[in-house]
């Protein structure tokens, strides 16, 4: 029998939710918490399953959804295209949101924001754990960017997003897609040197 919970997307990270407190109340059970140590780490957790959610998206467009749309029939993309794509770029763009202001708050209470955003340039030595971080947060920033300013307004021409484009010309649909797809390609590039220095900032500084 199938549990109820797995039935429902709400129910099921509802409950994935609940495991997580249960583990938080094991934690607690286990040693006396402490402020400055748990919120740092409760940021970072949102921060890391924002990131999950925005880059595995990003990911899904440019491993599978991109290079299977020329094998799908002419018939069928249409599906793809009004009900698929808008559904995963609204979880697309809020993923990279909640990113970026989790980053942001994370390295604020961590007390490294403007060293990280500078590349510790104002302390007139280099920290390398901050620089990497510093190198990590921009490249982040720029993807976030590129979300926000370049790949949803184009696609929302391209696929005619809550019909605000009805007749925009072909070509200038097909411009917009181009373009969408080109900054989303320099997304998946940009990606790997930035999870690269977050990675390293932790383990090899």
């Amino acid at each position: 029998m199938i549990p109820t919970i797995l039935l429902s997307l709400r129910n099921t990270v509802i409950a994935g939710f609940v495991l997580a407190f249960l583990v938080f109340i094991l934690y607690i059970a286990e040693t006396e918490f402490n402020n400055y140590v748990f919120w740092p780490f409760f940021v970072r957790w949102l921060h890391i399953l924002s990131g999950i959610m925005w880059i595995g998206i990003l990911y899904y467009f440019n491993f599978v959804q991109t290079p299977t749309m020329p094998k799908i029939p002419d018939e069928l993309k249409g599906g793809v295209s009004r009900f698929i794509t808008p559904e995963a770029l609204y979880w697309f763009r809020w993923g990279a949101m909640a990113t970026i202001v989790f980053g942001i708050i994370l390295a604020a209470l961590n007390g490294y924001l403007l060293q990280a955003y500078t590349i510790d340039a104002i302390e007139g030595f280099i920290d390398l754990k901050v620089m990497l971080i510093g190198i990590g947060m921009w490249l982040g920033t720029i993807m976030w960017f590129n979300v926000w300013f370049v790949i949803w307004p184009n696609q929302q021409k391209a696929l005619n997003i809550g019909n605000a484009w009805p007749d925009l010309p072909a070509d200038q649909k097909a411009k917009a897609a181009r373009t969408a797809g080109l900054f989303s390609r320099t997304n998946t590039m940009l990606s790997l040197p930035m999870l690269f220095c977050m990675v390293a900032a932790g383990h090899l500084a």
